[in-house]
């Protein structure tokens, strides 16, 4: 039985000519998991808010979408509520109470249920997402992880028949967003759930999709299981990318037979088919200057005196001409220690240098003209003007250091394009400044595969060119790209800092999907292509 059937869907923005999503039909069974990826700006976050009445946007809406048997559009708004449930990418801006078990209720109460019911549907959601420890708590206080968790629980109280999620892991960091999307695989395999999601983290969602669908400028093109989809696409397929690290490696090896998905598919597929009688590359690590350009030394920072300090002792240096990556989980410090780098937050103890001169001595907005410049987590925070091309004025020399062509944009509102080109948006402006030290949190939220390729090359030769880069990010796999030193950053201190090589083959959860599937077989294949890399240098088994 279908529980959602597309027809001919098309959607055109306000003085737009162009459609996106263009003419998208397809069908979803009943108790399906489906999968959308594609580039950047491709239409997904807008197909998927087509599928919610209340949340489709101004402009022109062509097609169908029929729930059951029911077109979307007769569904009176509290039976949309109640058969519809959706979880955005920002855990903060979709909870509206200040209690855990509030936001439970919430939902319910709006749509005038019996108390009875709701204490039922409450318990029920809290014992099942594991919330009955901090049941009670003020949602100010949870981590990230948890608020998405939180978001998720208080979605499935009004018993939907379809959960619709766009990239909801997209800010959190690898540990709470594995638990997040077991969480939704739990529920769509022992509940029967039909689920829609868009992510770019395909590592752990792909293998788990019933149906995979590719949009490319708005146009859908693949619509299949994961497993036929991964099996067609060539090693010089644009496609590849967005695939999962075992499905990359058996592309480009020239793999036959079943395509792997999954780390455990990936690794039994390299042991059975090559040797590894060499086990590592050799040592890539780039020369860096011992000079250092920012020092962090025994720095403590709370949000209240009777508040628990969020960094406790925090050393760190990042030296000149490096990109330093400083990964940890949700609520670690991660945000608060790039803020106090940038000026923006000030420590009750400790001292900060830059360039070898302490903070304070940048005076009157000298700290921010040619010296820093930072690219917030929330990128519409920086912008004033009513148009992607106004808010770019002057900022010819940054769009020429950036492999992104923007133009496309100048006429929308920033508010109106996807979150992966504000954030490109965004970065432009930060280097607008020609600063020395780029500060970037969380730069790759909401980017394709592709994209984040052509940025972390445009990072790198930032970096050549003089500039020294530190960010943070819970994308490990973009860190072990470009980072020529990574950090562990925990309970308000660093506790590992290492060359990235040596993070990377040393963790096993702060680590890539390339080092899990080749740990004891190679040594150092942290990525899809070294692994690649190294298969091709031991060949196939005889």
């Amino acid at each position: 039985m279908a529980c959602l059937t597309l027809r001919d869907l098309s959607f055109t923005y306000p003085d737009n000519k162009t459609k996106s999503p263009d003419s998208v039909s397809l069908t979803l069974k009943s108790g399906e998991l489906m999968t959308v990826i594609g580039p950047t700006g491709s239409g997904k976050s807008t197909l998927l808010r087509l599928l919610k009445p209340e949340l489709r946007q101004n402009g022109v809406i062509e097609g169908s979408v029929t729930l059951g048997d029911r077109d979307i559009t007769s569904l009176s708004p509290a039976e949309s509520a109640r058969r519809i449930a959706y979880v955005a990418q920002s855990p903060e801006e979709q909870i509206v109470t200040d209690r855990v078990w509030h936001e439970l209720a919430f939902s319910l109460e709006s749509l005038g249920e019996k108390q009875s019911v709701i204490a039922r549907r409450v318990a029920e959601a809290a014992s099942y997402f594991g919330i009955s420890e901090w049941y009670r708590r003020p949602t100010a206080e949870l981590s990230g992880g948890q608020k998405q968790l939180l978001n998720l629980a208080a979605a499935m109280t009004t018993d939907p028949e379809l959960l619709i999620l766009d990239e909801p892991t997209a800010q959190l960091d690898p540990v709470s967003a594995s638990r997040f999307i077991e969480a939704v695989r739990k529920l769509n395999r022992e509940t029967g759930l039909s689920v829609i999601i868009t992510e770019h983290r395909a590592e752990e969602l792909i293998p788990m999709s019933d149906k995979l669908l590719i949009l490319d400028s708005g146009k859908a093109v693949c619509f299949d299981t994961p497993e036929a989809i991964a099996k067609k696409l060539s090693a010089d397929s644009r496609y590849l990318r967005y695939m999962p690290c075992a499905a990359r490696v058996f592309a480009v090896t020239g793999g036959k037979g079943e395509c792997p998905l999954s780390a455990r598919e990936g690794r039994r597929f390299i042991e059975d088919n090559f040797s590894n009688k060499i086990t590592k590359l050799g040592s890539q690590v780039r020369e860096i200057k011992t000079e250092p350009a920012l020092q962090l030394s025994d720095i403590r920072f709370s949000y209240g005196r009777k508040e628990p300090d969020v960094l406790s002792g925090l050393d760190l240096t990042v030296n000149k001409s490096e990109i330093f990556a400083l990964l940890g989980p949700n609520g670690a410090g991660k945000s608060t220690a790039i803020a106090v780098a940038a000026g923006l937050k000030k420590p009750y103890r400790g001292k900060i240098r830059l360039f070898g001169r302490p903070l304070s001595d940048y005076k009157g907005g000298s700290l921010y003209d040619g010296n820093i410049s930072l690219l917030p987590q929330d990128a519409e925070s920086v912008f004033i003007s009513y148009t992607v091309g106004e808010e770019l004025k002057g900022c010819e020399k940054a769009k020429s250091r950036l492999p992104f062509d923007l133009s496309p944009l100048y006429d929308r509102h920033p508010y109106d394009i996807s979150g992966g080109e504000r954030q490109l948006v965004a970065l432009c402006k930060a280097l607008s400044t020609d600063p020395k030290l780029l500060l970037l949190d969380e730069p790759t939220k909401g980017l394709d595969p592709d994209s984040k390729l052509k940025l972390a090359e445009a990072i790198m030769s930032i970096r050549d060119s003089g500039v020294t880069v530190l960010m943070v990010s819970h994308d490990v796999e973009f860190a072990a790209m470009c980072a020529d030193r990574c950090a562990l950053l925990f309970d308000g201190a660093v506790t590992a800092c290492e060359s990235t090589a040596d993070f990377m083959s040393g963790n096993r959860f702060y680590t890539t999907p390339a080092s899990r599937m080749t740990r004891g077989v190679y040594d150092d294949a942290y990525t899809a292509e070294r692994a690649a890399e190294l298969i091709g240098l031991n060949g196939r088994r005889a």
